[in-house]
């Protein structure tokens, strides 16, 4: 039996978040965002989240949930947090963050890095202050809080594209859950 991406189980509202503190919020915007990918996903199997639906386009759906495990990890783990890290899913093949090289690639291998990734990043914050900084790549000195709303900006637009390449998967924007 093929592997199935699993249902979602929402763990926040975003009512809930109108008058949270500022750390509370992001942290729930964030947790929602992530949460919102993993139902576009949702009843897929494997084959369904490799596919390019959307041509020209090499997006799918695999793909995506690759890329912000990548991405997470390199803001929060690698920048934050200062952790020598090597890429998850990026090779000599894939200069684009995980996008790339899905058809070969285990889903539910991906699922699983996915959701580690997510609970190390949060480790990787936990505790640190909203104003602490880092210096990017090019020097720039960044916030934790300009990292949780660059995260929550990558996260928007990416689920707006997986709302259509689910759309053109099943006819449905994987919007249960």
């Amino acid at each position: 039996m093929a592997w199935t991406a699993p249902p979602v189980v929402r763990t926040v509202e975003l009512g809930s978040l109108g008058t949270l503190p500022e750390r509370r919020m992001l942290e729930g915007w964030l947790q929602w965002h992530r949460e919102t990918l993993l139902a576009k996903c949702a009843g897929l199997a494997s084959g369904e989240l490799s596919r390019t639906t959307v041509k020209p386009s090499t997006l799918t759906l695999l793909g995506l949930v690759r890329h912000m495990a990548e991405t997470e990890r390199w803001w929060f783990r690698r920048s934050v947090a200062g952790e020598a890290l090597g890429d998850v899913f990026t090779g000599p093949e894939d200069g684009d963050e995980g996008l790339d090289g899905v058809e070969a690639a285990d889903a539910a291998q991906a699922f699983a890095r996915f959701r580690t990734e997510l609970r190390l990043c949060d480790r990787a914050a936990a505790g640190r202050d909203l104003d602490e900084t880092f210096a990017s790549p090019r020097g720039v000195p960044l916030s934790l809080r300009w990292v949780y709303v660059l995260m929550i900006q990558e996260y928007a637009r990416h689920n707006g594209h997986a709302d259509l390449l689910r759309e053109r998967t099943d006819g449905t924007t994987g919007d249960a859950g």
